[in-house]
């Protein structure tokens, strides 16, 4: 699926952090060290995603180390075989998913068509290009064929959802995946705490606003129950939303 044609790729994150302690970075080098040292199978192919990703100047804003494989561990734990992503950009996180669980297929969703090459060969550098699928198109564009395609059975419910592009969008997006998911799929919406801005109510950047909305809108929906889960780490301070499809 090709919808490459005829959009405008959503805007970076202009966002920083202003909250930012060294010590939680220490911390992220000194936990990651011994709970995914060098020595595993896909240590090194992760550190080439990294390193080609910086070498074709994509933005620095993909997950953490520690957040992505929390994500992959959790997606062991609930036996997931198909996962949804939106905001591919270097494939980093795709390939933490789909490196930790042999099981796993990754749908990732991306705009902007120079990230989607990159992602591509960084997949192909993994070994992973038969279980994780690339989709160049806007995030609402591709998750309304992917919603048809579930609801004619002609693609399986997903599992588990992540959740990582134009903020604006997070909910519409939540909103339209929560319709793809089976019963107790997880989803993770990203980036919704942003320096504890998100309860600031006169902070009106767009950014928080949809980190708002999708934190608002979740809490309320009878198809899911939520959680906000504030991080800090050499992210800086953050968090996530996690949600259970009932």
């Amino acid at each position: 699926m090709n919808l490459a044609n005829g959009f405008t790729p959503y805007p970076v994150s202009t966002i920083g952090y202003d909250t930012k302690n060294p010590r939680w970075e220490v911390v992220d080098n000194y936990t990651m060290s011994h709970s995914h040292p060098a020595s595993r199978p896909n240590a090194s192919t992760l550190q080439d995603t990294l390193a080609a990703s910086e070498t074709a100047k994509l933005p620095e804003i993909s997950v953490s180390p520690a957040q992505a494989k929390f994500m992959a561990l959790m997606l062991r734990m609930l036996n997931v075989t198909h996962a949804l992503e939106v905001g591919t950009l270097g494939g980093y996180s795709a390939i933490w998913l789909a490196s930790e669980n042999p099981q796993l297929h990754v749908t990732t969703v991306e705009c902007d068509a120079r990230f989607v090459e990159v992602a591509r060969k960084n997949i192909e550098h993994a070994g992973l290009s038969e279980r994780i699928e690339v989709i160049n198109a806007t995030g609402l564009d591709a998750l309304a064929l992917l919603k048809e395609e579930v609801l004619r059975g002609d693609r399986p419910r997903f599992g588990f959802v992540f959740i990582d592009a134009d903020k604006p969008n997070s909910w519409n997006y939540f909103n339209m995946a929560a319709d793809m998911c089976q019963s107790k799929a997880a989803i993770c919406v990203d980036n919704v705490v942003r320096d504890g801005r998100v309860a600031d109510a006169d902070d009106q950047h767009p950014h928080i606003l949809g980190g708002r909305l999708v934190i608002e809108n979740a809490g309320k929906d009878p198809r899911v129950d939520t959680a906000v889960v504030q991080t800090v780490g050499c992210k800086g301070y953050d968090g996530f939303l996690w949600a259970v499809v009932n």
